[in-house]
């Protein structure tokens, strides 16, 4: 029996967070802000501009309501194949950003040694590649999750418009 809980709700607005954070870090070059900021701030995980600030919080959050959601889907006879994308997406957008972390957000914040233009090129360059490929891991998971978590019996019987 699936629970009463809202997991679902909670786990879409989750990864929606995860989704658009990361396009906004895209588009504003995080790595490159993090790179110039480094002169002027001390080196720390929490720090000013550190991303750990605003996914901290919500990351456990996301990954257990998404895990929850998924149970509840499968408890209720949800789309097997839906949930099983979802969860293996969650996984692989969870190692990516995991390497992304380790190889790049480690470096430009916690370390206070001066980068060469290739360093930075390099750094930045590893992160906008590994997170266009979380990005679009994130879509299908997101899609994925629409379907495995939609009320059952909600798409059988309707005609196709």
């Amino acid at each position: 029996m699936a629970s009463r809980f809202p997991w679902a709700a909670l786990a879409r607005i989750g990864q929606a967070h995860w989704f658009f954070g990361n396009v906004y870090e895209a588009a504003v070059d995080m790595p490159r802000l993090l790179v110039d900021a480094r002169p002027n701030r001390s080196p720390g995980l929490l720090g000013p501009g550190s991303p750990l600030r605003y996914y901290a919080p919500a990351a456990p959050v996301t990954l257990a309501s998404t895990v929850m959601a998924l149970r509840d889907s499968v408890r209720s006879g949800g789309d097997r194949c839906a949930v099983t994308t979802s969860a293996v997406g969650t996984l692989v957008a969870t190692a990516l950003t995991a390497y992304l972390v380790k190889t790049v957000n480690l470096r430009l914040l916690r370390d206070d040694d001066v980068l060469s233009d290739e360093e930075r090129h390099r750094l930045t360059t590893t992160w906008h590649r590994a997170n266009l490929a979380r990005l679009l891991v994130l879509a299908v998971t997101v899609a994925a999750t629409r379907q495995a978590t939609r009320a059952r019996g909600a798409h059988q019987g309707s005609s196709s418009v």
